[in-house]
């Protein structure tokens, strides 16, 4: 996969309203959500019992915290665009943010991004990303929103 290289502000800004690129699919396993539960101390059974889970659960399986997928977001991103001559970057907020549906044990994800808005704010680029999180296979995103970025152009 190609990634997008920024080499500016007005670089940057050339693709307002545009589809950015898409991440490769990524494996979201039982090892993923059992090492971001023991990060989080979140052990909730729906997330890490896979037996309780095949018996008691909806969805017949363990499914992936709704933060461990938004967690993936930057490290997607980071496969879509390249973004240089920055001396830092920096999260600064989500916005209409969604859960569609849950991520089942053993799915594939992949992020899905447009350039929704472009801002200069006195020299740092203010970058908000549409983004979707989709599931293979499936129809509905597992999440949905607007990511803001801060890139500090040198």
């Amino acid at each position: 996969m190609n990634k997008l290289i920024i080499n500016s502000y007005e670089e940057f800004a050339a693709h307002l309203g545009e589809e950015l690129g898409a991440s490769d699919w990524l494996l979201v396993d039982q090892d993923r959500i059992n090492l971001f539960a023991d990060a989080t101390l979140d052990h909730q059974w729906i997330h890490v019992d896979v037996e309780r889970a095949k018996q008691e659960s909806q969805y017949k399986s363990t499914i992936a915290h709704g933060y461990l997928t938004l967690s993936l977001l930057p490290y997607m991103w980071d496969q879509i665009i390249d973004v240089r001559n920055i001396k830092m970057l920096v999260n600064y907020g989500m916005d209409k943010m969604k859960f569609g549906q849950p991520v089942i044990t053993g799915s594939r994800v992949r992020l899905v991004t447009k350039l929704h808005n472009i801002a200069d704010l006195r020299g740092i680029c203010k970058a908000e990303i549409q983004f979707k999180i989709e599931i293979e296979g499936q129809r509905k995103p597992a999440l949905e929103g607007i990511a803001s970025f801060l890139y500090y152009f040198v």
